[in-house]
């Protein structure tokens, strides 16, 4: 089985996947890229512009990316009001 190494690139730069995960397939790479930036969402916060993304790579080099961004366009000025109804 091949190994899959997953880089994650943030605000805060990028950090090397050093160890890899032997899986069956690039299929199986790609599900599992896409449940880790699932769980690196849930703890971002609610308010700015959040960029993030795993570059997957093998012993033989890339062969994807999955991105996930994070932004709110105001379309009406936000309440005073409402934000510290939210608790922010």
């Amino acid at each position: 089985m091949p190994r899959y190494y997953f880089d994650i690139v943030d605000g805060q730069g990028r950090s090397h996947d050093h160890q890899g995960i032997e899986m069956a397939d690039q299929r199986s790479a790609e599900i599992e890229a896409s449940k880790s930036l699932t769980g690196m969402a849930r703890d971002i916060s609610p308010i700015g512009r959040h960029q993030m993304s795993i570059e997957v790579r093998t012993d033989e080099g890339p062969i994807f990316q999955a991105f996930f961004i994070f932004d709110i366009i105001r379309l009406k000025p936000l309440l005073p009001q409402t934000a510290a109804e939210l608790g922010f």
